[in-house]
């Protein structure tokens, strides 16, 4: 488990995150609120301080705005991926006809 506490940080990435690391704080809330799962397991599989679980917490309740922002644009990105793989699936089977 790590000893030292990490904070929020928003720079760098396209979602709040915890310094030094791609873990998101929506990642961490879903696992926590969302799937039932124990700060300090959770912690754990991250190799981290539950204080940085609870400080994810904390952020995502405390910014409900930017992370319905996060959330939308991480639904528009992943939308567009499947857009360019379906169109992508069908080329193929155009060129295979």
């Amino acid at each position: 488990m790590s000893q030292t506490a990490r904070r929020v940080v928003t720079e760098l990435h396209d979602e709040p995150h915890l310094e030094g690391r791609r873990v998101t704080v929506s990642r961490l809330q879903g696992l926590v609120e969302d799937a039932g799962r124990s700060a300090a397991d959770v912690a754990d599989e991250f190799d981290l301080d539950p204080a940085d679980v609870y400080a994810a917490l904390q952020y995502y309740h405390t910014h409900p705005e930017e992370m319905a922002a996060a959330a939308q644009t991480r639904r528009e990105r992943e939308a567009a991926v499947d857009d360019t793989a379906t169109s992508l699936a069908d080329l193929q089977s155009a060129t295979e006809e």
